[in-house]
């Protein structure tokens, strides 16, 4: 019996002293690349892509109800907690986990809280100055020349939306390409790519009106850049915090 115990004990302290060593040596960019896909494979899809979709948890913030230790923290991504919604991940090792936790680490890290941003400016500024629902929706309200923004925080990050803010050429979705056609009569017109053919092509011009065109009857056609301006010369590093603030609060159809 006394063999027993101590053997035990034994078995738990060395369990106690691996954890530490683990997270140690999970800090190569490797291994918080693996962290990375671990969350977005086990946790995302209730926390979000950015960690903040659970009530008063904030993942990517390193903001959790308690303040948890990282051998805590693996030992609830592995082990769930008990009576609550946070379910265990048996399909995780306690070296995943350790990986798990030194990426959220290094999100919260790197962290820029310099510029905090406010919610309800952003939504200020988002529906005034910044005249975005001339070419934006969010429920129903606004614009469909641009993409709709209904939702946009379930698949882009607060860093993806604060670039393409200040470089709204540097990624654009092929559902949301523009174009620009001259007809023979000299009329310029442009606006959202819908469809085209060897022959023919519709848009939705800036008038959010639909145009169709047939290539024959064209003097020049092809794609060109969105209307979308840079907010880095006439926005301030708080108003566009503000802003990236309001857009990472855009949910719709998120699970509650």
């Amino acid at each position: 019996m006394t063999i027993r115990f101590f053997h035990s004990v034994l078995l738990l302290c060395s369990a106690l002293l691996v954890v530490p060593e683990l997270l140690a040596q999970h800090e190569t960019g490797s291994d918080l690349l693996n962290g990375e896909r671990a969350f977005r494979d086990y946790c995302a899809n209730c926390h979000g892509p950015d960690g903040d979709l659970i009530k008063e948890v904030d993942l990517g913030h390193n903001n959790f109800r308690q303040p948890y230790s990282d051998q805590e923290i693996v030992a609830i991504i592995m082990n769930g907690i008990p009576n609550t919604p946070m379910p265990a991940t048996p399909r995780v090792s306690e070296e995943q986990a350790a990986m798990l936790v030194a990426y959220l680490r290094s999100l919260g890290e790197s962290d820029d809280t310099s510029v905090s941003g406010n919610v309800a400016r952003g939504k200020t500024l988002y529906e005034g100055r910044g005249e975005c629902m001339d070419c934006h929706m969010i429920n129903g309200k606004g614009s469909v020349l641009g993409p709709d923004l209904s939702s946009i925080a379930l698949v882009r990050s607060a860093a993806e939306l604060e670039k393409s803010l200040l470089e709204p050429n540097s990624e654009v979705q092929p559902g949301n390409r523009f174009y620009s056609v001259q007809t023979l009569r000299g009329e310029k017109v442009s606006g959202r790519l819908l469809n085209h053919d060897a022959f023919t092509i519709q848009m939705l011009d800036s008038n959010e009106k639909l145009r169709a065109f047939e290539k024959s009857q064209l003097l020049s056609f092809g794609f060109s850049n969105p209307d979308m301006p840079s907010l880095s010369t006439d926005y301030t590093s708080q108003e566009i915090a503000d802003l990236v603030a309001y857009l990472t609060t855009l949910r719709r159809g998120a699970a509650q």
